[in-house]
């Protein structure tokens, strides 16, 4: 068996993407892992042992269809150990990821000029595909992309919300998204978490095969219980913490 948290400094190997077809068990699974949180209690008081570094602007964007609240908990936690956390401030995702590209620049441009320091992106599900979306055209403004359960490949053609947005649009989407992977591979630093116990988007279609700097994580968390798992929240500040350290080092911003 596995042990997780697993780090991949290069793309794990992955059958291809399938998408997943019914909804029978996801609910109930998923409720089930939600009441496992619970166990996680006894973790929490090492995550407020990791060091607190310079206020490192940090935006996080919610999934498909959920509010800006649901990534609260992870911003203020962040916020406790120095980080300039914030939402988007664009409210619940509903998306339309194209729209929400052009409106976060700005969020990310303004972030930018008020800390001076490169914006780290966190995007949950959906919210990372914007997210990488923002980084592809903000590279000098933009420090790092952290996604939960993002699909990388195929748009929402591998995801249970597929029949929601119908074939032409996953179509498009998908052949928009790889033809700007060939063409303008992003180059930022990326840290995508992943899970195959992913109930939601199926999980090889998360595997980064095209960007420049990809570290994997393999958690044990499902696609809604991911972005409070303790695992994730450790290894999220771990990494928000040495890229923090070495903007001081090299005095970028």
């Amino acid at each position: 068996m596995r042990k997780l948290p697993r780090t991949y400094p290069s793309p794990p190997e992955a059958p291809r993407p399938v998408a997943p077809t019914s909804h029978e068990g996801m609910i109930a699974g998923e409720l089930v892992d939600l009441l496992r949180l619970r166990e996680s209690i006894p973790s929490l008081p090492r995550l407020f042992r990791l060091p607190k570094r310079q206020r490192q602007s940090v935006l996080l964007i919610p999934g498909w269809r959920m509010p800006e609240e649901t990534l609260r908990p992870l911003w203020l936690y962040l916020r406790a150990l120095g980080f300039d956390a914030n939402g988007w401030g664009l409210g619940t995702n509903h998306g339309r990821p194209e729209r929400d590209r052009d409106r976060l620049i700005g969020k990310v441009q303004e972030a930018y000029a008020r800390s001076g320091t490169k914006v780290v992106l966190i995007g949950w599900s959906l919210g990372g595909v914007i997210a990488r979306e923002v980084a592809r055209i903000l590279p000098h403004q933009v420090e790092r992309i952290i996604t939960l359960a993002t699909p990388v490949v195929g748009g929402p053609t591998f995801t249970l919300g597929a029949p929601v947005w119908g074939a032409d649009e996953c179509l498009r989407l998908a052949r928009g998204i790889a033809k700007l992977d060939e063409d303008n591979p992003i180059r930022v630093p990326v840290t995508a978490f992943f899970t195959q116990r992913d109930r939601v988007v199926s999980w090889p279609a998360c595997i980064d095969r095209r960007s420049n700097h990809v570290e994997h994580v393999e958690v044990r968390s499902t696609h809604f219980t991911i972005g409070f798992d303790p695992d994730v929240w450790a290894h999220i500040a771990d990494t928000l913490s040495n890229t923090s350290r070495n903007q001081s080092a090299t005095g970028l911003s």
